[in-house]
């Protein structure tokens, strides 16, 4: 968060907040049909959130938080539709195509662009079988990086980018030190 201006920081850690919970969803979510009827519930959330704030049900704490940052704002539904593409993807394409645009709507919504090798590398740490998650790695390790100018200038963005690319460079194996380091160098200089 130290790399979003202050006056975004609310809003983008809601956005934030609201992937975890989808991304828990989907990790919880034994059943696809009951994981749909939940990411329904989050879309209707969302389209109120946009159209008519006021009316959103209260005692849910991310709803609140959501609704102090995002109100009258469109676009925060994308994120529950990808998230319910990665729920349905029966093949490794449609693994591949909805964590990709997972990652695109969560940068989108963040001020940038250019998350789909980060959203590669958060379906691939969503899977299950090994294979599946090694070829979703494989796919964000083949992805080229992204120009700069895609991010929009988005520091936080090129961070999480780039911090992608190394974790799918080991197959998800996590390499803290270098890791650390990378972001430490990303956060100070921009390359």
């Amino acid at each position: 968060m130290v790399a979003v201006p202050r006056e975004r920081r609310p809003a983008i850690a809601g956005l934030w907040v609201l992937a975890e919970r989808l991304t828990k969803l989907l990790q919880d979510a034994r059943e696809p049909l009951i994981g749909q009827i939940k990411l329904a519930w989050w879309r209707d959330m969302m389209a109120m959130l946009a159209r008519d704030p006021a009316a959103l049900p209260k005692g849910e704490p991310l709803l609140a938080e959501l609704q102090a940052t995002w109100a009258g704002q469109e676009g925060l539904d994308t994120l529950v539709d990808a998230a319910e593409a990665m729920l349905l993807a029966e093949d490794a394409t449609a693994r591949r195509d909805a964590a990709a645009a997972f990652g695109d709507a969560l940068f989108t919504l963040s001020g940038g662009g250019g998350g789909a090798r980060w959203g590669l590398v958060w379906g691939a740490m969503l899977q299950e079988g090994e294979q599946e998650g090694r070829d979703l790695f494989a796919a964000a390790r083949n992805r080229p990086a992204p120009p700069r100018v895609s991010f929009g200038g988005n520091r936080a963005s090129v961070m999480l980018d780039r911090w992608a690319a190394a974790i799918a460079g080991h197959d998800g194996e996590r390499r803290w030190r270098g890791e650390g380091l990378l972001l430490l160098r990303l956060g100070l200089i921009g390359r």
